[in-house]
């Protein structure tokens, strides 16, 4: 730790000695927590990171239109418009890698449910689903269902590790909430969290804002903090220990998301790629999703705001979107990539402005809760790499199948705790009717199969499917096939086994 004297010296450099004005006050125990929380802080660049975000926010964001394109064909894979032979190529070779345990993967984890109303990390929340599973349950169990998978292919024994990036907000309560559930089944050993650095937030003309007389306001540096956390924690190295070589990065809040998906994985490996991202067709012009694209000849995610309304609404010669490849934090990497841009590249990744309210003490050391903006959080993001790449794919995925965000409370139109277990079901709906069974509704009226789903809808039945049981609809017909279900139905590993001992009994 370093003495009073050292970090007084380096904030009057930085231009930050207001940080120390109630130290007076400060009894013994508040000083020393103070000392130790100023001794992490980067003090050597805090008056770069002070400057950069004042300018950044005085600078507004170019507009990038005339130099934007999209991403050519011949980068660009698709679920919807590839052939079936293809799709199985990639899965296969997915697979394989999988079963040699070369791909891991990696939840950018470091996010509060605040905007859920919650105050605990998002994977412990429940969307109210018939089995009432967490987020991090389901992945859980999509990560064991892989493996199965890989083995029963490749006759392996391979391991999918884990590594969850949290913040100092949510890594003790992650490392608690598994530790109580058991790992949901997963050995400890191969689930790796390590957290991402806190920086401080800044006024608009550059001054550090204190939260409490002996307390910095701090904030997560985004999910492109990851970079910096692979280096700090080690974990480049634990990959390379174990073997790994691709990486499969992922945002906890998608209900969605298939982890280690082996046709994306196998797409990636085929075109010899070091850096991919899934995207989905953006529904409507304005939405509110980064697109995929290149700018100067280099590949890179564009903010929507960053782009004209009439460059959005631009659309091809069958009436598709020219920019339609909308972002949806889906990622591959080879691990040799992510060595490159810790070893290399980090520094240069992109700052990006948050305006934000943050609380503060005066002058006068009161308490204020402000009602406007007042503060800058700087923040990387993880797609900001992209433009280091050497050979960058996108990856089409349908919407329905692969991204229903959970960011809002109930009530919110979209991205709510009820698109999302709605979104589920529905796609579990899809599967069941898929492997040929007929699903009765609550009042025994046959549910037909549907795929959009809005906040107001409701799913088409009560049919929720264990990922322990299929991973993506695979393996449903041999138990479902010519049965009429009713619903609410909860088909987990048990009802699986009571369903395949009755079909053993009837052959």
């Amino acid at each position: 730790m370093l003495s009073l004297k050292q970090v007084k010296q380096s904030l009057e450099s930085a231009g930050q000695s207001h940080v120390l004005q109630f130290w007076p006050e400060l009894c013994e125990g508040e000083r020393h927590a103070f000392l130790r929380e100023l001794s992490q802080l980067d003090l050597k660049g805090l008056e770069d990171h002070c400057e950069g975000a004042a300018r950044a926010a005085a600078s507004p964001s170019a507009s990038l239109d005339q130099h934007i394109e999209p991403v050519p064909p011949e980068s660009i894979g698709s679920m919807r418009k590839s052939d079936k032979e293809s799709l199985a190529v990639w899965e296969n070779e997915g697979l394989l890698q999988i079963s040699e345990n070369g791909v891991g993967v990696l939840l950018l984890a470091g996010g509060q449910g605040t905007r859920l109303g919650v105050q605990y990390p998002k994977g412990m929340y429940n969307v109210g689903l018939p089995s009432s599973k967490t987020l991090y349950q389901i992945q859980a169990e999509r990560i064991h269902k892989i493996q199965e998978l890989a083995d029963r292919k490749y006759d392996s024994k391979c391991t999918v590790p884990w590594y969850i990036m949290t913040s100092e907000f949510t890594l003790a309560p992650t490392e608690k909430f598994f530790k109580e559930n058991n790992y949901f089944g997963l050995e400890p050993s191969n689930i790796v969290m390590f957290e991402q650095r806190m920086i401080p937030a800044v006024t608009f003309d550059g001054k550090v804002i204190l939260q409490g007389k002996g307390k910095i306001a701090m904030a997560p540096d985004g999910n492109g903090g990851l970079y910096q956390a692979l280096v700090d924690h080690g974990v480049l190295e634990d990959m390379k220990k174990r073997g790994v070589e691709y990486l499969h990065v992922y945002c906890v809040d998608n209900i969605l998301v298939k982890m280690a998906d082996p046709v994306f994985i196998g797409f990636c490996v085929s075109k010899g790629a070091d850096c991919g991202a899934k995207v989905v067709e953006k529904a409507y012009p304005a939405e509110p999703v980064g697109v995929v694209c290149r700018v100067r000849g280099v590949s890179q995610v564009v903010e929507y705001s960053e782009i004209q309304p009439e460059t959005a609404e631009l659309r091809g010669p069958e009436g598709e979107l020219v920019y339609s490849a909308g972002n949806i934090c889906n990622h591959f990497f080879t691990r040799a990539f992510l060595q490159d841009v810790a070893e290399t590249y980090k520094g240069q990744l992109k700052q990006h402005v948050a305006f934000k309210k943050v609380p503060f003490v005066d002058t006068c050391g009161n308490q204020v809760k402000p009602t406007e903006p007042n503060g800058i959080k700087m923040e990387k993001f993880v797609f900001d790499v992209f433009p280091f790449s050497r050979n960058f794919v996108a990856f089409e995925v349908v919407r329905e199948d692969e991204f229903s965000p959970l960011k809002n409370a109930d009530g919110a139109a979209t991205d709510s705790p009820t698109t999302a277990r709605n979104a589920l079901l529905a796609q579990h709906c899809r599967w069941a009717t898929a492997a040929k069974a007929t699903l009765l509704d609550e009042r025994g009226n046959t549910v037909a199969s549907t795929a959009s789903v809005s906040a107001g809808d409701n799913p088409p039945a009560q049919c929720e499917i264990s990922p322990l049981v299929s991973y993506f609809g695979e393996g449903l017909e041999q138990l479902l096939k010519g049965r009429t279900l009713p619903t609410p139905l909860i088909l987990d590993e048990k009802q699986a086994k009571e369903l395949q001992a009755q079909y053993h009994v009837s052959d």
